[in-house]
């Protein structure tokens, strides 16, 4: 690779955060963004591989990046989806699919009835039981996001409420293609460990880089575990150039401390999903951060920067935090109880990495990472609002 094939130009810089932010990108639907990653291909392609080991597949109908992490999250999963039932539903539309043809029509009771025979589930799916029904609207709604089907004519939400409804679909040219191709029969397998083991045993050179790589590209934080974490001394020892790597080829900035590593973004995208955004929860979340680090002195924090406390201390800080930053919240979280906002709060920094639950103990872990996001109000927000407030 020569030194001009290695400079990103800007659109390269921003295609390449598209694939990692994306599934994929169809052509039918984003034209533009097709063609510049498309014109771009065997530049992305060779970056890719080298630092990730991941292979980008683009096809003249779309262009989609095989995202592997290195371990499995929970908020990897589909948002939308609530119970195992989804998931295994989801998996018999899939299969159901495959056996149609491209633009190929069918009817929504035609599949449903197909999802029944195929559902591994101990017991049967019953069209007639609503929860069931919700569960295969849910499954459905992804696929369809997915562009793996489209709708012809009726309303799936319509099915939610009785069984009789009725949708016609059409098979589209993307649904032979949502599935990642392995090279070995999935029947050996028999866990998500299994799987992740086979990916390595294909990517024999610089497996530790590309687990760094991946890691700091696809997970929000990532943290020091222990005094022996081989991944985070290399982050450590190599962060300059790792900074360096990141500024030059992704929209991302690299910012690494004693216990926790992040990319960072300079400007806010619509397109990117940030933390913090603009939500009124995140706002709860950084003032109680705050709250936490200026009475850090009764905080029993680790050699590896992390807090343990069971729920009721957690409740109490955030009692703090809302009498101190409260009034300034949207109307929801200020109606709340300090218990109900602690709660979001905690989902929130478990979505994102900074924080552990142990349900059966009610103790709850913060991570570094969620130490480095503070917030507080601007030095003029309680003259402007006590000025509002008298109607100067």
């Amino acid at each position: 690779m020569n030194e001009h094939e290695e400079v990103f130009d800007e659109i390269a810089v921003d295609a390449l955060g598209t694939l990692f932010e994306q599934f994929w990108i169809l052509r039918e639907e984003e034209p533009e963004t097709y063609r510049k990653i498309r014109d771009r291909e065997q530049k992305l392609k060779r970056y890719i591989q080298e630092k990730f080991g991941l292979e980008l597949t683009v096809h003249q109908h779309f262009i989609k990046l095989e995202k592997i992490p290195v371990q499995p999250e929970s908020w990897m999963g589909h948002q939308s989806f609530v119970t195992t039932m989804d998931y295994a539903i989801f998996c018999c539309a899939l299969a159901y699919t495959e056996q149609k043809a491209i633009d190929e029509q069918f009817l929504l009771s035609n599949m449903a009835e197909h999802i029944q025979e195929m559902y591994p589930g101990e017991f049967s799916l019953d069209w007639t039981n609503y929860q069931h029904r919700r569960s295969l609207v849910r499954a459905l709604k992804e696929v369809l996001s997915l562009k793996l089907i489209k709708t012809i004519d009726g309303n799936l939400d319509a099915f939610q409420m009785s069984e009789d409804e009725e949708v016609l679909y059409e098979i589209s040219v993307h649904s032979r293609y949502f599935m990642r191709s392995y090279p070995d029969d999935l029947v050996q397998f028999r866990s998500m460990e299994d799987l992740l083991s086979q990916e390595w045993k294909r990517q024999p050179d610089d497996q530790r880089r590309k687990r760094v790589y991946r890691k700091l590209m696809m997970m929000p934080v990532v943290h020091r575990n222990g005094e022996d974490d081989p991944d985070f001394a290399y982050i450590r020892n190599f962060r300059n150039r790792l900074k360096d790597d990141f500024e030059q080829h992704t929209p991302f900035r690299l910012e690494v401390f004693k216990n926790a590593a992040m990319l960072t973004i300079p400007d806010m995208k619509k397109k990117y999903t940030l933390y913090p955004d603009t939500k009124g929860i995140t706002d709860a979340a950084l003032h109680t951060m705050a709250v936490l680090r200026d009475h850090q002195k009764e905080l029993n924090i680790s050699e590896r920067g992390i807090v343990r406390m069971p729920a009721a201390a957690f409740e109490a800080y955030v009692r703090r935090t809302k009498e101190q930053y409260g009034h300034g919240w949207g109307k929801k979280h200020r109606d709340e109880t300090p218990e109900e906002t602690a709660w979001e709060i905690i989902n929130l920094w478990r979505d994102w990495s900074m924080a552990e639950w142990e349900a059966e103990s009610r103790m709850l872990t913060i991570l570094p990472g969620a130490a480095r996001l503070i917030g507080f109000y601007p030095a003029d927000f309680e003259s402007k609002k006590e000025a509002a407030r008298n109607g100067r």
